[in-house]
């Protein structure tokens, strides 16, 4: 026989359920990522020096914010909408201020597909003027591969920028100014950097990698040219794309200048030999190999991208 109840265990059983719905809905809230204020104003979530899995979410770059009087701009936002959801939490655990833009500071998955789930607060998605085109080509090809390394990733997609830089732009966060550059081809054809003009701080996306290996899909000789304008730029400090944010500037450019001039040193010594590119791949950059994390997974890559530049010379 059913098991009579009273008024009073009516009540009670009616509560408890309202409990476990209501911490139901609080688990679905997203976890806010773990954020550092490097300056006033200027936070920052290091990415994990790691391959994208489902476990980190795709968190495997550096990711931000920067806030004003005004508005805040959201630099790169992780490669995933779960990724994103995270950040956007950190963002507003900070600040109730409009998002007012969303930067991206390159095509990689790594530092876009978070942007679906900025989308609902209506920014100004901004990227170099190539970063369309970048998007167009790659997208469906990058969204495939998600699946394998992430599983579901359920609403990452491809959010392409509303605003785009050719060479140089400020935006206003309210008595905030960033400074945005369009580079040229260096890490690839689309690299942007974001500069607070109130403290210095420099976000270089990939034109900086710190511990884990500089990947090389644009331009080798591009990049080293890069480089050279990078260090004619004072900065209080510098986030990388990948690694430790740091105040050693322009210093922090140099192991990885050592390892592409190590790359285009050798690989015109093959090339004035005679070399083939399958010779090269296991002999040229092989002596700093103790010196990044992912140096397997990524220097041969590396390698055959920079001799097929370097072989046209």
């Amino acid at each position: 026989m059913p098991r009579a109840t009273t008024p009073g265990g009516a009540v009670a059983a009616a509560l408890a359920l309202l409990a476990i719905l209501g911490a139901g809905a609080w688990a679905a809230e997203p976890v806010p990522l773990p954020v550092r204020e490097i300056a006033p104003g200027v936070y920052v979530h290091e990415g994990v020096q790691a391959e994208a899995t489902a476990e980190n979410l795709g968190g495997i770059a550096n990711v931000g914010f920067v806030v004003g009087a005004a508005a805040v701009a959201v630099i790169d936002t992780g490669g995933s909408a779960a990724f994103g959801e995270r950040l956007r939490a950190a963002v507003r655990a900070v600040s109730e201020l409009p998002i007012r833009y969303v930067i991206n500071t390159h095509v990689h998955p790594d530092h876009v597909f978070g942007n679906a789930a900025f989308v609902a607060d209506a920014p100004v998605f901004v990227g170099h003027a190539r970063l369309p085109g970048a998007l167009a080509a790659r997208g469906a090809y990058y969204l495939d591969a998600l699946p394998e390394r992430l599983g579901a990733a359920a609403g990452t997609r491809v959010v392409a920028p509303t605003l785009t830089v050719a060479d140089r732009l400020e935006i206003d966060l309210g008595g905030r100014l960033l400074r945005l550059t369009a580079h040229p081809t260096a890490h690839t054809d689309n690299d942007l950097t974001v500069q607070d003009a109130a403290t210095g701080t420099l976000w270089l996306g990939d034109l900086l990698f710190r511990e884990r290996i500089p990947v090389i899909d644009g331009s080798l000789k591009g990049w080293l040219e890069v480089t050279e304008e990078l260090r004619r730029t004072a900065a209080a400090r510098v986030v990388p794309g990948h690694g430790p944010v740091t105040a050693d500037w322009p210093g922090a450019l140099d192991p990885q200048e050592r390892y592409l001039r190590a790359l285009l040193d050798e690989i015109r010594a093959a090339l004035a030999a005679g070399g083939r590119m399958e010779a090269a791949v296991e002999t040229v950059g092989r002596a700093e190999r103790g010196n990044w994390l992912l140096f397997d997974d990524y220097h041969a890559r590396n390698v055959v991208t920079a001799f097929a530049e370097l072989e046209w010379e």
